[in-house]
């Protein structure tokens, strides 16, 4: 039992989290990959089907890239609290002296990192395989950095709320694809108002506005969905 005044505080708890699911992860490098392969191979083939004129290629390259982003990311969505309900960590969570939201942030924001982040960093080469105009690489690089927590943040809601099914994978992307629809609306939309000339701030801005509200929110309604699950 915890002594008074020696319970662990947020950062401390964080870093203990942080720890243990990297150690998790490296021992499954193999499936930390996958998302990054996924997208690699989903611009590769839409390449080769678009052929040799690089003017469709640039036409369309915001639209391919963030859907092969979006799909990639929806590779490691059920697995996100999954684990944790197999082997009985998430009861624990529930116990923890911090709140519950504040570790559902920290996992959710961690799934990011090493999910979405390898595919930004990425993102430069894909696009000069689908011959993406140069002055839209920076378009492109914010609407990821805006877009892809948000995307992981709406996830965690639906991964939270079917942690308790068995093969649930096609139920949480019939529940998450559609609530996706407005960033990759903004996403792709930012890129395709750069390419026509106009002002993508707006849907950059409206990217930005989504992440700080479903910063605030969605660790909640995660919070809230686990404890509906193991009930």
């Amino acid at each position: 039992m915890i002594a008074p005044g020696t319970e662990p505080g947020l950062w401390q708890t964080a870093r203990a989290l942080i720890a243990r699911d990297l150690r998790l992860l490296w021992r499954r490098r193999g499936d930390a990959l996958q998302p990054v392969l996924f997208a690699l191979l989903v611009v590769v083939l839409f390449a080769l089907a678009q052929g040799r004129d690089p003017q469709p290629l640039a036409a369309t390259a915001g639209a391919v890239l963030w859907l092969a982003v979006l799909l990639a990311g929806q590779l490691a969505l059920d697995s996100l609290f999954r684990s944790d309900a197999e082997d009985g960590s998430l009861e624990q969570w529930l116990l923890a002296p911090v709140p519950l939201a504040w570790l559902v942030l920290v996992r959710v924001l961690l799934h990011w990192a090493t999910t979405a982040l390898p595919l930004i960093l990425l993102s430069p080469l894909l696009a000069e395989m689908l011959h993406l105009p140069h002055d839209q690489l920076p378009v492109l690089l914010a609407s990821l950095l805006l877009g892809t927590p948000l995307l992981s943040l709406i996830g965690g809601v639906v991964a939270a709320l079917t942690v308790g099914i068995r093969r649930s994978g096609i139920l949480v992307a019939l529940l998450s694809l559609p609530l996706y629809v407005p960033v990759l609306v903004f996403g792709a939309g930012s890129l395709a108002a750069a390419s026509r000339g106009q002002d993508p701030v707006g849907a950059l801005l409206m990217l930005a506005a989504g992440l700080v509200i479903a910063l605030v929110l969605a660790p909640l309604a995660t919070a809230a969905a686990i404890r509906i699950s193991l009930s």
